[in-house]
């Protein structure tokens, strides 16, 4: 059968159903197509769950600190992992009621199946038509005709030749959330901020970390400064870090994983290994070999507005290449749509993004770092470090610091790393603060409470024109 819609969104992820309620509010009849649950990867899969069993962590090293504060335990501390993955299910399927509301309110007709592009064919004379074979085998493939296509198919885990994932020895992101108990001892390779976060749960929850990360330091896309300030912190909770190494074979059998690594004379058994290099645009399947969308390795290809080079085809998410992030999706979301609404929308800067890693130590960070500056550029950079800040002290935790890059000759904030106690959520002051357009004298002329961890932002803010006072 032929439907015909005004808007068919491919991916029913953040940037999927994000897109679809903006659409819907507009007024445009949506129909989203999507193969699992709504959500996506972060709801199911990534942001959601992980954070989850990061907080279990956090309470975990807040339960070892507790004499820190006043109170004696009577005897060690017991990990119920069950427990905690009861507990992340809780949230994910609560926000997963939530999602599924939002839709229906919005009136979106979901189709449970999975879509494929056409070209131009009866059905339609240009191509976007899309054939939807459903979940139930009893049902019929349907024909969907929109007037806007949206391709928000996300992102899967990378691996390599020579780390081939079984999800039992060897696990992506996918296969760790699938465990149902912990592992001795792991080796993960890769220091990303998928890494990264993985080691910083794990370590908190008692498993014997190795990170392997073939660059030169971890988390790359942040300051060399605050990768170093992180590795440190990892080594002296008893993670064992080695940058610059790469791993040449691996060797599966019932007692483990054992890892050989170039420069390292001796191989490494580990009880499992995970494969955190990065994540792959889902391109393949689709059907766009049909049209004449361009796609590679990298993702599908879009100009600023999200137009593939057909352009009622639009395309958003991890499956272009862009940051690879749930509010960036959810924002070219949006932007696609009031593109198809009123023929414009403001590019996306995506410098000015807010980038996160939810470790212990957090990092944040918004705009251009040292490293990615524009050469011509000639900047002032102030600072501030958590061990001068009273909340920072009072909350067990006043490690890492605040990095504020002021342009000397316009006075433009143009950018901020936080490495330290909730820098996930301080974020969000600067990031808006570049949004308008703001100095960082105004920044730290403004009035913070006190105390506050938010005031190492301010203090860090006056130290670009050496003003600072508690420095």
């Amino acid at each position: 059968m032929a439907i015909e819609t005004d808007l068919l969104i491919l991916g029913g992820g953040t940037g999927g159903y994000v897109a679809a309620i903006r659409a819907a509010q507009r007024g445009m009849d949506v129909v989203l197509v999507e193969k699992d649950k709504l959500g996506g990867t972060c709801l199911h899969r990534g942001c959601i769950p992980t954070k989850a069993l990061l907080k279990s962590a956090e309470v975990m090293d807040t339960l070892n600190k507790v004499e820190e504060f006043g109170f004696e335990l009577s005897g060690p501390i017991s990990i119920h992992y069950e427990s905690i993955l009861k507990r992340k299910e809780t949230i994910v399927n609560q926000l997963y009621q939530g999602v599924q509301g939002l839709v229906k309110k919005n009136k979106i007709k979901v189709v449970h199946g999975k879509g494929a592009v056409l070209g131009p064919s009866i059905f339609s004379p240009v191509s976007g038509a899309v054939a939807v074979t459903y979940n139930d085998p009893e049902k019929e493939e349907d024909i969907y005709i929109p007037k806007k296509l949206i391709i928000a198919t996300g992102s899967s885990p990378s691996s390599l030749p020579h780390l081939p994932i079984d999800e039992t020895h060897i696990l992506s992101s996918d296969g760790m959330l699938k465990l149902d108990s912990l592992p001795e001892s792991i080796a993960i390779i890769g220091g990303g901020v998928i890494g990264s976060e993985w080691a910083s749960l794990l370590n908190s929850l008692g498993v014997n970390v190795t990170v392997y990360e073939a660059l030169d330091r971890l988390v790359v896309n942040e300051s060399k400064k605050v990768s170093q300030t992180l590795q440190k912190a990892f080594e002296k909770r008893g993670i064992t870090v080695h940058v610059s190494h790469l791993i040449e074979q691996t060797e599966v059998t019932d007692e483990g994983v054992t890892l050989s690594v170039k420069g390292m004379d001796e191989p490494a058994r580990y009880d499992k290994v995970m494969v955190a290099i990065g994540r792959k645009p889902n391109v393949e399947g689709l059907g766009l070999q049909n049209t004449s969308v361009k796609y590679d390795a990298k993702g599908i290809q879009v100009n600023e507005h999200y137009q593939t080079t057909e352009s009622h085809i639009y395309a958003i998410g991890d499956c272009i290449n862009t940051l690879q992030l749930a509010h960036v999706a959810s924002k070219e979301g949006e932007l696609a749509v009031e593109h198809m609404v009123n023929e414009t929308s403001e590019p996306l800067n995506y410098v000015n993004v807010p980038r996160c890693t939810y470790t212990s130590p957090e990092i944040a960070s918004v705009g251009y770092t040292k490293e990615t500056l524009p050469k011509d550029k000639k900047v002032t950079i102030g600072t501030f470090n958590f061990a001068s800040n009273g909340k920072a002290l009072i909350g067990g935790d006043a490690s890492g610091f605040v990095e504020v890059i002021k342009d000397e000759e316009t006075d433009d904030l143009l950018g901020v790393s936080i490495i330290g106690p909730h820098a996930t959520d301080l974020i969000s002051e600067v990031s808006t603060a570049i949004y308008l357009d703001a100095t960082p004298m105004e920044i730290g002329e403004a009035i913070h409470p006190h105390p506050t961890l938010s005031e190492a932002i301010q203090e860090a803010s006056l130290d670009t024109e050496k003003w600072a006072v508690h420095k």
